[in-house]
């Protein structure tokens, strides 16, 4: 049964989702019209599922416990991955940029403003301050809730992991709910480079089977998310 509503809930949830990132709109105090309305959708389906199995928000890590651990997480999840990204981030763009034939990898015109690893300092302004906001509420909180509270959760009630490491577990359930996230990131742009996102997407699996809370996955998630825009201000020009 569990495995039933996970399936049956994100084939639904992807169907919207792909019909609602064609909606290039965006209005005044919303911003891009469609990126909301599937935040709405990533947030408000884990809640009808919930309902529907006599369940609470709760049983999906909708909570800040066990704060001492997830700090814990959190904290060594950044200390790893933001130092480790900036060098594959330089490295990226050195060789790819400097090398005609790889130039198709990078994200369209961004080759174009790449100077080498040379800095400008960035000017973080409120345009700044309103992304890091987006990032949170509207991007990492919805899409965490959905895919590691409801999805993850599912899966592994389906699919209990082999194994743990951590206390995370590891096995099948993991690897569908980081696939599931990875493909339904396609729609937008259709570019391949969007199934990535398996890879942390394993990472923030974990976190919701070690910590038994979303909190931290949504922390790391946001955090990479404007680290990424950071370094682009930084070296893009």
């Amino acid at each position: 049964m569990p495995g039933r509503w996970a399936l049956g809930t994100y084939l639904v949830v992807a169907a919207l989702v792909a019909a609602l990132v064609r909606i290039d709109v965006t209005l005044p105090a919303i911003g891009h019209l469609g990126s909301a309305l599937v935040a709405v959708v990533f947030l408000y389906g884990p809640v009808l599922v919930a309902w529907r199995r006599n369940e609470d928000l709760l049983d999906y890590g909708f909570t800040t416990e066990p704060v001492a651990r997830n700090l814990r997480v959190v904290a060594v999840a950044l200390a790893i991955i933001l130092p480790v990204f900036l060098v594959v981030y330089l490295g990226f763009y050195e060789i790819v940029c400097a090398t005609k034939a790889l130039r198709a990898l990078a994200p369209p015109g961004t080759c174009a403003g790449w100077d080498g690893i040379n800095y400008e300092t960035p000017d973080l302004g409120w345009t700044f301050v309103e992304f890091c906001a987006v990032q949170i509420v509207v991007v990492s909180l919805p899409e965490e809730l959905f895919f590691r509270g409801c999805l993850h959760r599912l899966l592994e009630e389906r699919f209990p992991p082999a194994r743990r490491w951590l206390g995370g577990g590891v096995g099948l359930a993991l690897v569908l709910s980081a696939a599931a996230f990875a493909l339904v990131h396609l729609p937008k742009n259709g570019d391949p480079r969007a199934l990535a996102t398996f890879f942390p997407g394993l990472l923030f699996g974990w976190m919701r089977s070690a910590t038994g809370s979303i909190a931290p996955s949504v922390a790391v998630h946001a955090a990479s998310n404007i680290w990424v825009r950071l370094l682009d201000l930084t070296f893009l020009r």
